[in-house]
């Protein structure tokens, strides 16, 4: 499974933007698709993630009112819907993906086994 990522950009805050992440090799229909994040001199957090076809989402408390993750089966993307853009939103994000993962291992990055290449977003104040 390769993913890109793209439509990150610099941004003023309380901006909108919605990055998507493009899979191509095989379908994620049944995989946990999820978003990461990692700002300059930061750990890679978790953000959003969907388990599998069944839908259910996870969000940190950061992107949680803010942010929504989405999936397209029929042409094998996923999406994160960010609003209300915050200066600390500022990192490079990157969307990741796994077949075998549990549900309690969602949140973790080590996790996911397939990743994209990141795209930036900047928000400024």
């Amino acid at each position: 499974v390769q993913l890109q990522a793209s439509g990150g950009g610099l941004v003023q805050t309380g901006d909108s933007l919605r990055l998507s992440c493009a899979a191509s090799g095989r379908s994620i229909r049944n995989y946990v698709v999820a978003w990461f994040r990692q700002a300059p001199g930061k750990e890679r957090e978790f953000v959003a993630s969907i388990f599998r076809s069944g839908g259910s989402t996870s969000y940190s408390d950061s992107a949680k009112g803010r942010f929504t993750i989405s999936r397209d089966n029929t042409k094998n993307t996923m999406y994160l819907q960010m609003n209300s853009l915050k200066p600390e939103d500022t990192a490079v994000y990157f969307c990741a993906a796994d077949a075998r993962l549990i549900w309690s291992s969602q949140t973790t990055s080590t996790s996911y086994d397939y990743w994209g290449q990141g795209t930036q977003v900047t928000v400024s104040s």
